[in-house]
């Protein structure tokens, strides 16, 4: 793994980190569409041995994260990996609040026997704490899909628990430029790529990072025997939208803020979710662990679903879209998605992208204005 230099900000690192250093060298790391390798070089076949693409993005994410990274096919794949180390019978405790597919792939494995699943609400620490001591996965997602509420890590990862036990933080929505979990003590930090390091809603991709050798080992096992890889092109496409995470995120984040306070006044909105805003009943949390509070913002609108939807519909430099995390806006009713029906019916997640926010401000107010009527 390339070791993050002393001294190098991450700023640096992202634009840096990955590249050829051989005299001759192209700058980049080029897609290198092969599946196998000619012998006697250390690299044989791809799905076992991964390719220099691949570990240009497991380069800059690992560094970035402070360990070594393992990227795979998406971020589901990545999270299912992480799932794949339990043994039969295990113990998994899960955010009351987290992305679907993590809920949905807990809820699968205990239907069928491989491990029971406990829920704990995200701001509950001591629930966390107690918790830990009997789980063979601790899985904390901060801040959380999509109410953004922001966990106490810095706690929840002090705290002791069951030998051997994997405690794992979905760092998707805070990214490794506004929160590190290893330092705190994570076994595992996830990253869905397909979000704010690809940037550009043109890929699937996803991470892990740990500083455990084994566990990491492990991991490109798991990758190796369920076939998780990342595509090619795919992770060429990551590498260069890593390169721009820095920036991206600083604007996005400012954007945020200006859109949250102006929310918050909005007389058709009843409820402004984002963790930079004092009125957030995780906002001290916030201020203490994260660097950023992050491009993401959930709002409940005076009205039901049909008003919710409205305005989805009526957003025009705003896309009336899923995911998260690219150049451009997108926002989308929560509780239209299958699984997510026990969130406030009129809850939208806005993604802030990097357009003006005074154009973005003006989009997003005259579809509100307009849906109530």
């Amino acid at each position: 793994m390339e070791k993050h230099p002393s001294g190098i900000k991450p700023e640096t690192w992202l634009v840096s980190a990955g590249r050829p250093t051989e005299p001759g060298a192209p700058l980049n790391v080029p897609p290198i569409l092969a599946s196998n390798f000619i012998i006697g070089g250390g690299r044989e076949y791809a799905r076992g041995s991964g390719t220099p693409t691949w570990e240009a993005l497991e380069a800059i994410v690992g560094g970035l994260e402070g360990g070594k990274a393992v990227a795979f096919a998406s971020g589901l794949a990545a999270v299912a990996a992480v799932f794949d180390q339990l043994p039969v019978g295990a113990v998994v405790v899960i955010p009351e609040d987290c992305y679907q597919g993590v809920a949905s792939l807990s809820a699968r494995g205990a239907e069928r026997g491989r491990w029971s699943v406990q829920r704990v609400a995200v701001d509950d620490t001591r629930g966390w704490i107690h918790a830990s001591a009997a789980a063979d996965l601790i899985w904390l997602e901060s801040p959380s899909n999509p109410l953004l509420v922001v966990a106490d890590l810095e706690a929840i990862l002090a705290a002791a628990r069951k030998p051997g036990a994997i405690v794992a933080v979905d760092n998707t929505f805070a990214t490794p430029l506004n929160q590190q979990p290893l330092d705190l003590g994570a076994t595992v930090s996830v990253q869905s790529a397909t979000k704010f390091i690809g940037g550009h809603s043109d890929l699937l991709a996803g991470v892990v990072t740990t500083r455990d050798d084994g566990l990491w080992h492990a991991l490109r096992k798991s990758r190796e025997l369920t076939g998780a890889t990342p595509g090619t092109f795919e992770a060429f496409l990551a590498v260069r939208g890593a390169r721009t995470l820095a920036l991206r995120l600083q604007r996005a984040q400012q954007t945020a803020m200006i859109l949250a306070e102006r929310l918050e006044g909005h007389p058709l909105v009843a409820r402004v979710r984002y963790p930079g805003l004092p009125s957030h009943p995780t906002h001290g949390i916030a201020r203490r662990v994260l660097k950023g509070f992050g491009t993401m913002i959930s709002f409940d609108l005076l009205g039901g679903a049909e008003f919710a939807d409205a305005v989805c519909r009526k957003v025009r430099l705003i896309r009336h879209a899923t995911s998260l995390g690219a150049v451009e806006s997108t926002m989308e009713r929560r509780a239209a998605v299958p699984g997510q029906e026990h969130l406030p019916p009129s809850l939208l997640r806005l993604s802030v992208g990097i357009e003006d926010p005074d154009d973005l401000w003006a989009d997003l107010d005259s579809a509100i204005r307009s849906g109530a009527l």
